[in-house]
């Protein structure tokens, strides 16, 4: 007996300008696919309640939207003395809703652009006491500070620990984050043949410890070859994986379902 393949995209911007024109259209070919959630996190306070009051009006029992809260270290400039405050009150009141705290992190690029750094780094400890205080896992974004993340996840040790969003590090750096339970955000990156070290890294990784995203619509830095992103591309990445991987098709998809349930159990197959 074959059974359907059911995919999660485990990072989506759903929300963005890029997608308004036919919402519906959208979801109704990601149902198509077999695509059955999609999560998306947020990036601060401009679009937190738009998520919520988004994924209320078109989730539904065939494709299950799951909002994120939190703040992305690129939006700091946005933030006011009671953003984080703001944040745990909203967490708190739509907590059977909320999936995770994110998107949130530290970016080097942005720290050295903006010499902000050490508030990146207490704004996204913030967040992680705010995922240890309601039980929920974190959606880490992460450029040029592998030497900052960790020390804070190993400070904070998530019960539900969480997604590095869009890993593209070595094979040395991914076996950090899986031993403190994290799974690795695998995305458009892969398509990319000169992206080496990231698809030799996914080749050795433990199949437990791979979720898909697209993170769409972000361009260009997710593969796609320069062409539009959406949640639709998660199929592309799937069969991208499944030339990196040994498992069949079948095999990786069923693994790759339980590994998201794992993390974020509001999400059933």
């Amino acid at each position: 007996m074959t059974h359907t393949l059911s995919f999660t995209d485990s990072h989506c911007h759903l929300d963005f300008d890029a997608f308004q024109h036919d919402i519906p259209t959208l979801l109704q070919r990601c149902q198509q696919a077999n695509i059955d959630n999609i999560v998306i996190p947020t990036i601060g306070p401009s679009n937190w309640r738009k998520v919520l009051n988004f994924v209320k009006q078109y989730s539904s029992e065939s494709l299950r939207l799951h909002p994120c809260l939190g703040i992305h270290p690129w939006y700091l400039h946005e933030l006011s003395t009671n953003s984080l405050t703001e944040l745990e009150s909203l967490v708190a009141k739509h907590l059977p809703l909320i999936t995770a705290i994110g998107e949130a992190g530290i970016d080097g690029v942005i720290a050295k652009e903006h010499n902000n750094l050490q508030q990146q780094i207490d704004v996204f400890d913030n967040q992680l006491l705010l995922a240890k205080k309601f039980n929920l896992a974190i959606i880490v974004h992460h450029r040029r500070s592998h030497q900052h993340i960790l020390p804070l996840l190993k400070k904070h040790k998530l019960s539900n620990a969480g997604v590095i969003h869009a890993f593209s590090g070595s094979y040395q750096q991914a076996c950090q984050y899986i031993d403190l339970g994290f799974k690795l955000g695998i995305g458009g990156t892969i398509t990319y043949p000169r992206a080496e070290k990231t698809i030799k890294a996914v080749k050795r990784l433990p199949l437990d410890s791979l979720v898909l995203e697209t993170d769409a619509p972000a361009m260009p830095l997710n593969g796609f070859q320069g062409q539009d992103n959406s949640p639709l591309r998660l199929i592309d990445v799937f069969h991208c994986l499944t030339t990196i991987r040994s498992e069949s098709d079948a095999d990786i998809a069923s693994a790759l379902a339980a590994n998201i349930q794992t993390i974020l159990p509001k999400i059933s197959s």
